[in-house]
């Protein structure tokens, strides 16, 4: 590889950065005393009150004899309890994913016929323009398919001949579209970037229109195009559980912040992407698998509890891994007892562990789901309790599936577009105001000097 000086960091250019951090720090007991929410939320955790949403909502509390009670997490998609809708489905022996989307576009469950129409018109929008693989998905692939994905979808707007057209109808036929799409250009991207930077062979599969968003990503991925049904079941489970998280997440946030602008679709669905590519948000998973690949090469004993302990309060300290002192799929913004995600998740988990001959490696998460809380809790000074959120075993079934670790956040991505999409008309239908909050300025009056009398 070519030595590229763009991408030097020379001693003068760290000499500057040095100079631009520290005029950057602010004093942390300037929040305290301003009463400012850093990251919009106070102490305890609970999120500064920013808008109304009705598409879905995060429960983790109750208010009792005028306290914030701690409770099991839910999460309810237009009202439906998430683990009705899951078991719903799942029990009929259907695929999901297309199902629940149509419920937060629309507000309503689908009956047959609709669904019928609904999944025929997504399977018509997952196709991408003429050349688009060649001219846009072939070129410069970059090594990260977030960034690979936020390209394409902003390569999508010249091949559109109404792009800037905000209204509802328009909107809602782009965002179709991208639904349809994500599927294709995350998957076709990564076979991209393997052919071009490390000689692998290019699969460049069709989709299907009668198979689902689930069974079309398997297929488009393996080289023979083949998946057992518990896969695409468990697939299809964890694209539902990840589509939605109610307004006040970074991704949804960033769509209503953005969406307020009035700019475009693929403009607002680009900086989503932006937002949910970080491993605070939608990278996590990618972090938890890297975690526990760390930890099982530094603990001989996979089942000797100390030893596991000793690794994760480790971790705490900033001796292992990334030293960044963070138990990767451990705690949450808003759940403090569970996620629910997760505990939907894990009895599906169990299944294809079993499938896959996985079953002490489940056993393993499962003790540091077990331990990691508790130490936390003895470590740490926290103002809520911990748990284990849904992305601590995401990665260990996309890891099961056998889907690369690039793909992770993009099949984050390829679920979440349904909510993106649900709260970009929403914010699109109920506001004319552009989101701007407000910021407290705490630097002092300067006096000017010429050039001539600056040292």
């Amino acid at each position: 590889m070519t030595h590229n000086i763009y991408s030097e960091i020379t001693p003068e250019l760290k000499r500057l950065a040095d100079i631009a951090e520290q005029s950057c720090q602010i004093d942390p007991k300037l929040y305290v005393e301003m009463d400012v929410k850093r990251g919009l939320r106070d102490l305890s955790g609970k999120g500064v009150l920013a808008g109304l949403t009705n598409i879905s909502d995060v429960r983790a509390n109750i208010i009792k004899d005028d306290k914030l009670i701690p409770i099991d997490g839910e999460l309810f998609y237009r009202g439906y309890n998430v683990r009705d809708l899951i078991k719903g489905f799942t029990e009929d022996g259907r695929l999901g994913y297309e199902e629940i989307t149509y419920l937060l576009l629309f507000n309503k469950l689908p009956n047959p016929a609709e669904l019928k129409e609904f999944c025929e018109l997504l399977a018509f929008y997952r196709t991408l323009p003429t050349y688009f693989v060649r001219d846009v998905i072939m070129k410069a692939p970059s090594k990260d398919m977030m960034n690979t994905l936020a390209r394409s979808v902003l390569m999508l707007y010249p091949y559109d001949d109404n792009p800037n057209d905000i209204s509802i109808p328009n909107v809602l036929r782009q965002c179709l579209q991208l639904i349809g799409q994500f599927p294709l250009l995350s998957v076709y991207g990564y076979q991209a970037y393997m052919h071009y930077h490390y000689g692998k062979s290019l699969y460049i599969h069709s989709p299907k229109p009668e198979l689902s968003t689930a069974e079309n990503i398997l297929r488009l991925l393996r080289p023979n195009k083949k998946y057992t049904p518990l896969e695409a079941k468990i697939l299809d489970v964890a694209l539902v559980l990840h589509m939605e998280h109610g307004g006040g997440n970074n991704s949804a946030f960033t769509t209503h912040v953005v969406s307020s602008s009035g700019t475009d679709t693929y403009s607002v669905i680009a900086a989503a992407l932006g937002s949910l590519k970080g491993p605070r948000h939608g990278g996590a998973n990618i972090k938890v698998v890297e975690m526990m690949e760390d930890l099982k090469n530094t603990v001989k004993d996979h089942k000797d509890e100390e030893a596991v302990a000793a690794y994760l309060k480790a971790l705490l300290h900033k001796e292992v891994f990334d030293k960044q002192g963070l138990i990767y799929g451990m705690g949450h913004a808003v759940y403090s007892l569970s996620d629910p995600r997760e505990q939907i998740f894990k009895s599906f988990v169990e299944k294809l562990a079993e499938e896959k001959n996985l079953e002490d490696e489940f056993k393993l998460y499962s003790l540091v789901e077990r331990l990691a809380p508790e130490i936390i809790a003895k470590e740490r000074k926290i103002y809520k309790g911990v748990c284990c959120n849904v992305d601590f075993y995401s990665g260990f079934v996309y890891k099961s599936l056998n889907l690369p670790k690039e793909l992770y956040t993009p099949i984050f991505a390829v679920a979440r577009i349904a909510g993106w999409s649900a709260h970009r008309i929403e914010e699109l239908s109920n506001n004319g105001k552009i989101i701007r909050p407000a910021y407290k300025p705490v630097c002092k009056d300067a006096v000017y000097h010429p050039m001539s009398e600056r040292i």
